[in-house]
Order: structure tokens, then C-alpha cells, then sequence
């Protein structure tokens, strides 16, 4: 595994957690490597939205207010929504065939606890489907938020009964594009992100009192 690559699963694993100052010299002894793929791992983890490098301070982890997070996880599933509905509209036989071999992949991984491979099966998943609905705009419009990576830090936080939601919106997703049904896409699209921000942020409301 290359260094961007290790760097990049330990930030997600939670290793490093949101605002933790990432040390050339130390991250060198963690990944057995030398400061220069240390600093070019950085480079390509500050242009993926993992890090910030900050100016005679180094480098740390990104950390997004909650608030923000909440507009992320809105926007993107509005376009991501979009995205899918596209898909349903466009994907071929052999398309839903392959989106759906990912999905069933990722399932059964992480019913092996394998969180690395679940995460790259994830953004495999998602990057495919955006590729499916055949349109640049959407993409960099997605491209242009936030890096995908952000969102993978939530199946750090998901429980049993979170996973299995997740995992079986990858699987509903695939379904609905076999039904070429955009509205179902659409709909599921819009219900996996917003679960997968229940994971990460908790109740969205303070209970009130009476």
C-alpha cells in the first residue's frame, strides 16, 4: 500500500481524528517511509479535502463544523438524488449489472468487518453512478463540494443497524436502476446520505422541552 494510500485509510479509520495535526517526522515513522512520500501524501490528501496545509503550520486533518456538514450532506443529496435519477434513465443492462456485482461485493465484506475494502467499494460505487447518469455537470458539481472521502468517515461511526441500512441502499439503488425506475433511484439515493448523516451528526433537533 502506498503512503497516500495507508495516510488516507487511517484518517478515515479514525486514527487521526478531525483537527489533529498531521507531523511530517512522525507520520514518517508510522508508514515506514521517508518525509518525501510523507509530503506528497499530504499534497494529494489536501486536493481530495482530507488535509489542510496551513502556512508555517503545517499540515492536520480537515475538520468541518457540524453546520457545514449539514449543507454538505444536503447538496449532495439533491445532486447525488439527481445523479441516480439519471442513472435509472440511461444505464445499460450490463451497467446495472456491474454497479450491482459492487454493491453485493460491499455487502459482503463488511459482513467480514473489511472497513478498508468497504470504503473503496463505496466510492467505487458512487463514482460509477455518476459516471452513469452521463453528465459532466453533475459531477463536478459533486466534485466541487467535498471529496467523497469526507463522507466514508461516517462508517466509523455507524452501528450494526446503520451498516445494514447502508449496505442495503447500495443494493436498493442497483434495483431500481434494473427497474429503470428514477424516481425509487432518486428516492433511496436521497435516504442513504441522509442516514449516513444521522450516523455522523446524531438527532438533528435537541429535544424540546414543554
Amino acid at each position: 500500500m502506498s503512503a497516500v494510500d495507508e495516510l488516507r485509510s487511517l484518517i478515515l479509520a479514525g486514527q487521526y481524528a478531525p483537527g489533529d495535526r498531521l507531523g511530517e517526522v512522525e507520520l514518517a515513522e508510522v508508514l515506514g517511509v521517508s518525509r518525501t512520500p510523507v509530503r506528497e501524501a499530504l499534497r494529494r490528501l489536501e486536493a481530495e479535502g482530507l488535509v489542510e496545509l496551513v502556512a508555517n503550520k503545517g499540515a492536520r486533518v480537515v475538520a468541518y463544523p457540524a453546520q457545514d456538514l449539514e449543507t454538505i450532506f444536503e447538496l449532495r443529496a439533491r445532486i447525488e438524488g439527481l445523479a441516480a435519477r439519471q442513472a435509472a434513465l440511461t444505464a445499460s443492462p450490463d451497467d446495472v449489472a456491474r454497479l450491482h456485482g459492487v454493491a453485493v461485493d460491499l455487502r459482503d465484506h463488511s459482513e467480514r468487518g473489511d472497513l478498508d475494502t468497504v470504503y473503496r467499494l463505496n466510492s467505487e460505487f458512487h463514482q460509477s453512478l455518476i459516471h452513469l447518469g452521463g453528465s459532466a455537470l453533475l459531477a463536478q458539481s459533486i466534485s466541487s463540494l467535498i471529496h467523497s472521502s469526507i463522507l466514508l468517515r461516517t462508517y466509523g461511526s455507524f452501528d450494526e443497524d446503520a451498516m445494514r441500512r447502508s449496505v442495503n441502499h447500495h443494493l436498493e439503488i442497483a434495483a431500481a436502476l434494473r427497474a429503470g425506475d428514477p424516481e425509487w433511484a432518486e428516492a433511496v439515493m436521497r435516504a442513504h446520505l441522509f442516514s449516513a448523516r444521522a450516523s455522523l451528526l446524531g438527532p438533528r433537533y435537541q429535544e424540546r422541552t414543554t
